[in-house]
């Protein structure tokens, strides 16, 4: 499934375009950091569905190119200080700015952006955008505490694993769909039911990254256990200690909270997710949250806009990387 930036492809060049502009500083070494990020930028995924979304309602204009800015300008400060909070030295197979430039330049990179992105709302009185996304924000920072903590306790609960991934995967994309539809519906109710769409869409987008960890859809056709290594309790690994039999309980907590840098018992666990079907069910899962975003989507009138949304969220439940 190939991703429909096609059907936008002038509205992508000039968001580009905008984008540099809005990152720009005069300090010279943020300013060579912000050209490195954004020659490494990845999809453009989230603003794909801002522009679509404003299409679907309306005609894009000015407003939207600043959202879809804001958009991508807080994706990249999160990813930024994702990347200090995980020690992470590699992003989309480059080199992070955490390993280029360390913690503190890191930390006040994603400062520097969140910065900018306040600015470029306010500076144009975007209030409704502004408060869209500040309300995304906090939400992934509520999502990625709480799951912190339920990764220290195993709490092995299914709803606030829900809870985390709409918070802390769901709430941006969310945001993206409400905020495109507000700069051409300015229509509260319209806004609504698209940022209900952009939540569906964004729970189905993380389910397929939570599959990942087991090689299901995975480019490289190899699991990487990155998930178990850092005691994350995703869909497949939740249903499977609800699901299967005390012993083999026992044998994942264990590995869980004492040998989950092991190889060997990262295979096990692994193995054991797949036997219980704890595969089938996140699979099930990610395929109805997909649904519900579709059946959002043909309450709206069948247009080039629509169709290039429903090619995201089939993108998303099918993509390999």
């Amino acid at each position: 499934m190939q991703l429909p930036s096609g059907l936008i492809q002038s509205e992508l060049k000039i968001f580009e375009t905008r984008f540099k502009e809005a990152v720009k500083s005069n300090a010279p070494m943020l300013d060579r950091i912000m050209r490195y990020i954004v020659k490494r930028k990845g999809k453009q995924l989230r603003p794909m569905f801002v522009f679509f979304s404003a299409k679907l309602c309306g005609e894009i204009n000015d407003a939207t190119y600043r959202a879809a800015s804001l958009v991508e300008i807080l994706h990249t400060a999160t990813l930024v200080h994702d990347d200090v909070v995980d020690d992470s030295m590699e992003r989309r197979g480059f080199f992070s700015v955490y390993a280029l430039w360390k913690n503190k330049a890191s930390v006040l990179v994603g400062d520097y952006l969140l910065a900018k992105g306040l600015l470029l709302s306010l500076d144009h009185n975007d209030y409704q955008i502004l408060h869209i996304l500040s309300e995304a924000v906090r939400k992934m920072s509520e999502g990625e505490l709480l799951q912190m903590q339920k990764a220290r306790t195993l709490n092995l609960n299914e709803d606030i694993y829900f809870e985390i991934i709409r918070n802390k995967t769901a709430s941006l994309l969310a945001s993206a769909c409400a905020a495109g539809a507000w700069t051409t519906s300015h229509h509260p109710e319209t806004t609504e039911q698209m940022r209900l769409f952009g939540e569906k869409a964004g729970m189905a987008f993380q389910i397929r990254d939570d599959l990942f960890d087991y090689a299901i859809g995975n480019k490289s056709g190899k699991p990487s256990g990155n998930d178990i290594k850092e005691k994350k309790l995703t869909l497949p690994l939740i249903y499977t200690l609800n699901n299967c039999d005390a012993s083999t309980r026992r044998n994942i907590i264990y590995i869980l909270k004492n040998r989950n840098k092991s190889p060997q018992d990262i295979r096990k666990v692994i193995d054991a997710v797949k036997a219980a079907g704890g595969i089938d069910y996140a699979i099930e899962k990610m395929n109805g949250f997909k649904n519900e975003a579709l059946d959002i989507l043909r309450s709206f009138t069948e247009t080039q806009a629509r169709q290039g949304l429903e090619d995201l969220v089939h993108y998303i439940a099918d993509r390999n990387y």
